[in-house]
């Protein structure tokens, strides 16, 4: 805006490797970094000089912060970190740590909504993560679960989800149970295998540190020990939810994740996922975290379509009201 006072601020940097890594290719995460906020950067030897609107200049100073603060921590930055920690920088979050470090990779927030997430993780034993696709409501529970089991903080961690495209009919498809089953908790193993090495999600696969099965296998268990994820909750019945949330024994946590406008259950039939937030949702020790279009860190169009279909899924409930 015109009139308003230019600033100049400077940064030191003691790590020129971490430094490199941080600015990117040719400057790459920093010419990225100032044209989406509008701030020049001059970078000489160890100092990075920043010059923008004073507010710009800020929140690019507190954006680069938490980019420091994965790059020491060895993890790669792309295009979408850079869009991170300006959305973090802009919401004013605290910068705690809550990077979820795995074998393969560090883990760390790319939106408020994801850090209100994270922290709830962190602080509760049961919580529940709901919102559309894109928004890493699976994804971030399986990084804590693998996080807390690397460092031996839990036992095992035992990852499920309903089969209900499968119905009764999993007699009908071909193969061995695990080959039935396997499809519909793909989506699982491929987040393990981005955070764990190939050979070390078999072994533990194998040796039971890590169980992915549908829900039906939970009943009569009690899960001590453990992290438990239950994935695609709105397509629980009331039933099935009521017990996989008494499974929890001593030294257990649940993460239960799901969207509440994509069920999939018969019509007529009551998602364990709503009925459970009406009766738990409030107690002690539990966490509901909504995540909205705002915390979706796919490709930038996934976020335009997320935001398109709930614009017309409002306009048709309007027009069913006004009905």
């Amino acid at each position: 805006m015109t009139g308003m006072k230019t600033v100049t601020a400077h940064r030191d940097f003691a790590d020129n490797v971490r430094l490199r890594a941080l600015a990117g290719p040719h400057n790459i995460h920093l010419e990225r970094l100032g044209r989406k906020l509008g701030v020049e950067f001059a970078l000489k030897g160890g100092t990075m000089n920043l010059t923008g609107q004073r507010h710009a200049v800020e929140t690019a100073k507190a954006a680069l912060e938490r980019l420091w603060e994965r790059a020491l921590h060895g993890a790669p930055l792309e295009s979408a970190d850079i869009d991170s920690a300006i959305r973090l920088a802009e919401a004013g979050d605290e910068a705690d740590d809550l990077l979820q470090r795995t074998r393969k990779r560090t883990i760390g927030p790319r939106s408020p909504g994801q850090a209100d997430y994270l922290r709830a993780l962190v602080t509760h034993d049961l919580v529940f993560g709901l919102g559309p696709a894109g928004t890493g409501k699976t994804y971030l529970a399986v990084a804590r679960a693998v996080s807390l089991l690397v460092k031996g903080q839990v036992d095992r961690i035992v990852l499920s989800r309903p089969a209900v495209e499968a119905g009764e009919r999993l007699g009908f498809l071909p193969g061995d149970l695990k080959e039935k089953i396997d499809p519909y908790l793909r989506p699982l193993y491929d987040a393990l295998y981005d955070m764990l090495p190939s050979d070390q999600v078999a072994k533990r696969l194998e040796s039971g540190e890590i169980e992915v099965a549908p829900l039906a296998f939970m009943r009569g268990r009690t899960l001590a020990n453990a992290f438990v994820i239950v994935d695609e909750a709105q397509n629980t019945t009331p039933m099935q939810m009521k017990m996989l949330l008494t499974r929890l024994g001593e030294n257990a946590r649940m993460a239960v994740t799901g969207d509440p406008s994509q069920v999939d259950l018969p019509k007529g039939q009551r998602s364990g996922l709503t009925d459970a937030l009406a009766i738990v949702g409030g107690l002690e020790g539990v966490a509901v975290v909504h995540l909205t279009d705002r915390d979706v860190v796919r490709h930038e169009l996934v976020t335009r379509i997320v935001r398109a279909y709930a614009a017309r899924e409002a306009k048709s409930r309007k027009g069913a009201d006004h009905g």
